[in-house]
Order: structure tokens, then C-alpha cells, then sequence
């Protein structure tokens, strides 16, 4: 299982392929599938298969450190199986992924790098872009960005703290279905930018009503809480101080 930035599985491939025994399985965890394919593919040995997997399940923190038990439960894994695939070895990498708790799915490559630009590569990339923003303006308003971060600002730093070598890894070898988003993006911004200059609230308005749909498809979906905070518990600190 190939665990790193998905710029290092083509050298990881490399390195393994004259270890590799008849049988078998050369899988993946990254969050792009095409390139990881050209990458990796020409170094599998014949009698080996290799089949592209991604569990979407992370957090913004890395490492061993970060792991813990429940992380897949209820989460999707979604397998991109190359022409050809042994069913029998596709059936085991299921098997295996639906044992640690996730949900399975079957997809194409290139449909899988599309649908992820939409739903975590872009959204990564404006959380970067806003908290970078928020810095630059960070003497202008003399650090009250940090200072009073709401909940919005608050989310996007959370976001934005995620592994830096991995996401470069990710926009650089998803760059088409990124850069598609990104233009659809852009048009849809200006749009909203528009529609603030000429104060038409109607359009503001439908755009919020249905996104806010779209959040409580989310939550139904059992993808996230409807918690306070997310579910997130914070510490409190109380005064030491006894009341006079």
C-alpha cells in the first residue's frame, strides 16, 4: 500500500517492483488516481495487480500520530480498477477496505480526479488562498484577523493546516480536473460579485437557501455532524480565581 505523497509512488513503485511476488496486490491511498496510474503502472510486474484505491476519510493532521480506530467507520473508499483487473483481487481490496469500516465504491479515473477536485482539491485550494489573504492583511488591521476569527475564518485555518508536501502533490498531478473547477469557480464568483455591486438580494438569497440544502444533504448523508461546532470539543479554561 502506497502511503505517501502521490509525487513519490512512481519512485516507490520502482523501488518494490523486483519484491513483488506473483499474486500480488499493489494498491494506493492517494487523492489523485490518473497520474498515480501512468506513475505507477509501468513498473508493476506481470502476475501482480495493481489497483488504484482512495479512502476519503482524512483529517488536517499527518503522520502515525494522527491515526485512530474509528477513522474509516462510515467513510466512502472509492476503487478505480484498471481494464482487465483480476475480480478476484478487486474483491479482496473491497473486502478489506469494508473490514476497517468504510463504505465501497467502483469508479473511473479520470471520473474519480473530477469529482475530488470538486469536493476537496479545490475547496482546499481557496481555504490556502483566503488564510494566505487574511495574513497579507495582517498589518493593515494590526492582527485582529487571527484575534477575533469567527467560525468561518476559523474553519478555512483548519483546513488550510493540512500537509503542505501532500497537497502540492495534488494540485500539481490533478492539475486538469483542478484548473476545469477553478474556471467554473471564477465565473460563478463574478456572478456573486455582481449580484452584491447591484444589491440584488433575491439571487443572493436563492443561492444561500440551496447551498444551505446542500449542507443538510451532507449531514443526511452521514458525512458530518449537525453538532455545535462540528463536534468538536473545546477545552474551557476556568478562572483559578474564587468570586469575591
Amino acid at each position: 500500500m502506497l502511503a505517501t505523497p502521490v509525487g513519490a509512488f512512481g519512485v516507490l513503485a520502482k523501488t518494490i517492483a523486483p519484491h513483488l511476488k506473483p499474486g500480488a496486490i499493489v494498491t494506493d491511498v492517494g487523492s489523485v488516481k490518473g497520474a498515480v496510474i501512468a506513475d505507477v503502472s509501468p513498473h508493476i510486474p506481470k502476475g501482480v495487480h495493481f489497483i488504484p484505491a482512495h479512502p476519503i476519510a482524512g483529517t488536517e493532521r499527518s503522520g502515525p500520530d494522527a491515526g485512530f480506530a474509528e477513522l474509516f467507520d462510515g467513510r466512502w473508499c472509492i476503487l478505480t480498477p484498471l481494464k482487465g483487473t483480476n475480480q478476484r483481487a478487486l474483491k479482496t481490496l473491497r473486502t478489506f477496505w469494508e473490514q476497517l469500516g468504510s463504505k465501497v465504491d467502483v469508479m473511473d479515473a479520470k471520473h474519480h480526479d473530477l469529482v475530488l477536485a470538486v469536493t476537496s482539491h479545490v475547496p482546499h485550494l481557496i481555504a490556502y488562498n483566503i488564510v494566505g489573504t487574511a495574513d497579507d492583511l495582517s498589518a493593515v488591521t494590526e492582527g485582529e484577523v487571527i484575534k477575533y476569527s469567527a467560525g468561518g475564518f476559523r474553519d478555512f485555518t483548519r483546513i488550510a493546516a493540512s500537509d503542505p508536501t501532500m497537497w502540492r502533490d495534488v494540485f500539481l498531478n490533478n492539475k486538469e480536473a483542478v484548473l476545469e473547477v477553478l474556471g467554473r469557480f471564477s465565473e460563478d464568483l463574478s456572478a456573486l460579485q455582481r449580484q452584491i455591486r447591484w444589491g440584488d438580494g433575491d439571487s443572493l438569497f436563492k443561492l444561500f437557501t440551496r447551498t444551505r440544502d446542500i449542507r443538510r444533504g451532507v449531514i443526511d448523508a452521514g458525512q458530518d455532524s449537525a453538532e455545535v461546532n462540528f463536534g468538536r470539543n473545546v477545552a474551557v479554561k476556568k478562572s483559578k480565581r474564587r468570586p469575591r
